[in-house]
């Protein structure tokens, strides 16, 4: 048995990381094989670039990597009212687990992390390749309180159960009256 985590890969930075990560949830379309698999062991092993052997059931192939979406959001900061907008627009390219079904609804939770953190929640859509939210939130939260956040988005389906799906977040240190557009890309949700 190899040892694959990264440190155990010297001189192997110029290769996808990722490849090697074994610590991320298992893709959405991967297929894992364990020692009871009927391919006979010396086909299943390969050598890899750094010419040590690799069970087939570690390589993440091309194109199995893939990305869990974007979400668009706008933000503005009125001064003269010490408001915060925030707009959810879209939810492009959006993964999820084939346990929540074909066309599972989809929310965007949002969570201003404060000392007292402030949520907000959109409303459920049919999850689609483009999920069209265009809903605004505004807060009314002083401006230097709000340049030390972060602000959260956990994508979240509605059924069978509340799960959340995928995550990103964005940092308001630069928070300012122009109205800024965001494109974030979605990760796995942090265990």
């Amino acid at each position: 048995v190899s040892d694959l985590r990264p440190s155990a890969l010297p001189g192997s930075f110029d290769v996808s990381r990722s490849m090697f990560d074994l610590r991320s949830p298992p893709h959405r379309f991967m297929k894992r094989y364990d020692s009871f698999s009927s391919v006979p062991s010396s086909t299943s092993s390969r050598k890899d670039s750094q010419g040590s052997n690799r069970s087939l059931d570690t390589i993440t192939l091309s194109g199995d990597e893939r990305d869990f979406g974007r979400l668009n959001v706008k933000l503005c900061y009125v001064s003269s009212v010490e408001q915060i907008w925030i707009t959810v627009l879209h939810c492009k390219d959006l993964s999820w687990p084939s346990s929540c079904g074909e066309n599972p609804r989809i929310s965007v939770k949002g969570i201003l992390t404060l000392p007292k953190p402030v949520h907000f929640k959109s409303s459920a859509k049919e999850g689609c390749n483009d999920i069209e939210f265009m809903e605004t939130f505004v807060f009314a939260i002083k401006l230097q309180s709000l340049q030390a956040v972060r602000l959260v988005f956990k994508i979240q389906t509605q059924t069978p159960r509340k799960k959340t799906i995928g995550e990103c977040s964005l940092a308001l240190r630069e928070l300012s009256s122009e109205e800024s557009t965001h494109w974030l890309d979605i990760s796995p949700p942090s265990k």
